[in-house]
């Protein structure tokens, strides 16, 4: 089963075992990213990541800083 997600304003569908912000990241494989992740419009605080639970809609947004010069 899946849960879809709006994220980065893509209708993306992730595994059901996928259940908080911090699965999410390890999904995309951004876990060891500095990232910012917003929920329906809130900014999540990292402490939270393994406690903010998904819901099927929800809108996502994962900003990832990227070096460069």
């Amino acid at each position: 089963m899946y849960v879809k997600l709006h994220i980065n304003g893509q209708q993306t569908e992730v595994d059901e075992s996928v259940q908080n912000v911090e699965d999410l990241l390890k999904f995309f494989e951004l876990h060891e990213r500095i990232v910012v992740v917003e929920q329906n419009g809130e900014i999540v605080a990292k402490e939270q990541y393994s406690n903010q639970p998904f819901h099927d809609g929800d809108k996502i947004e994962i900003v990832h800083f990227v070096g460069g010069g």
